[in-house]
């Protein structure tokens, strides 16, 4: 009888009954298998005629079986942002899958961040994963000069040379936001906001660069945009340097959910309507955005997705793949009651 095609280790560790990461082990002798799970997974493989691919014995002889995580931001941010647990939550899936673990470090100053890296490469993390991918990065050549394997999360597709030629995982923000503004200027907005996020994080000016755009494409005018730091307070405060201008805005854009959540209860403060008096929009879906009274449009950018795929593509740089440059192909705009005409004059 032939072999199958394409058998993988998925294929063996189902027919052994254990995980994926339970049959690198036996393969590796990295770490204690029992003898009968030893004898099972052979014998699976010798059944099924597969062999440990290299990227297969690459993973199993992996240094310590864990990924690093370092979030440089306000622990406000951190504790409230869907964006973050989601992301972990995808990671961990993969990293379950190959028996390995997330070390996740939260860190408050750039001093901080770098001695967390150079602990990781000592021998604490296999790679590392690169969030919050700022205006030439100083990360990209401290992972090249610590040899600390590493993948980029990014929110466009970076140029040549431009993440030191590390694996990227880039999603494209701008064609959502271009989205939100078609939506508010369809309903008839002219004066419309932006609150941003942090310009030095390449996802924060994307997404400014992006509405700047479809403004000046729509003849309208782009200079409304206030600058916060994606956590409520600072959302709250942009909201009312926007709402205080002598003409104010009749529609804002928030660069993500938390700010908008913010804006919205400050704007009924003032016994502004939304989205009667005032539409607005966010960005990252967090779960209380489509239980607010109106729902708020915004856009999600599959963040589980994108947590599962930055794994994979770290492990095939581990395994001596070469992943290059992958599309997370997850942002979506979701419409809801937020966003209605302006006022009438």
């Amino acid at each position: 009888m032939s072999a199958p095609s394409r058998v993988t280790i998925g294929d063996v560790a189902a027919r052994a009954g254990v995980s994926k990461g339970t049959v690198s082990l036996a393969y590796s002798g990295k770490r204690p298998v029992s003898e009968e799970t030893r004898r099972r997974i052979f014998d699976a493989a010798e059944e099924l005629q597969w062999t440990a691919s290299h990227r297969a014995r690459a993973l199993a002889t992996s240094r310590t079986g864990a990924i690093g995580l370092v979030v440089a931001r306000d622990p406000e941010v951190l504790a409230t942002d869907a964006f973050f647990s989601k992301f972990i939550s995808g990671c961990e899936r993969v990293l379950a899958e190959h028996d390995m673990g997330l070390m996740l470090h939260a860190v408050t100053s750039p001093e901080a961040e770098q001695l967390v890296y150079e602990r990781l490469a000592a021998g604490r993390a296999d790679g590392v994963i690169l969030l919050d991918v700022q205006v030439e990065d100083p990360r990209f050549a401290l992972v090249r000069r610590l040899g600390l394997p590493a993948v980029v999360l990014s929110a466009h597709r970076p140029m040549r040379g431009e993440t030191a030629d590390l694996p990227t995982v880039y999603s494209d923000d701008s064609p959502a936001i271009t989205e939100l503004v078609r939506l508010m200027a369809e309903a008839g907005h002219t004066r419309i906001a932006h609150v941003a996020g942090p310009a030095q994080y390449i996802h924060g000016r994307i997404r400014r660069e992006a509405f700047a755009a479809a403004m000046r494409e729509r003849g309208l005018d782009d200079s409304l945009v206030a600058e916060g730091d994606f956590t409520a307070s600072s959302g709250r405060a942009a909201t009312a340097r926007l709402l205080d201008l002598p003409q104010p805005p009749t529609a804002i854009l928030y660069a993500n959910d938390m700010m908008a959540i913010a804006g919205l209860s400050l704007a009924r403060s003032r016994a502004l309507r939304v989205p009667e008096d005032l539409s607005i929009s966010g960005y990252d879906d967090s779960e209380l955005s489509a239980h607010l009274s109106p729902g708020l449009t915004t856009v999600t950018t599959g963040a589980v997705q994108r947590g599962e795929l930055a794994v994979t593509t770290l492990l095939a740089a581990l395994a001596g793949e070469d992943p290059g440059v992958v599309l997370a192909d997850h942002t979506t705009v979701v419409p809801r009651g937020s966003i209605a005409p302006p006022p009438r004059p």
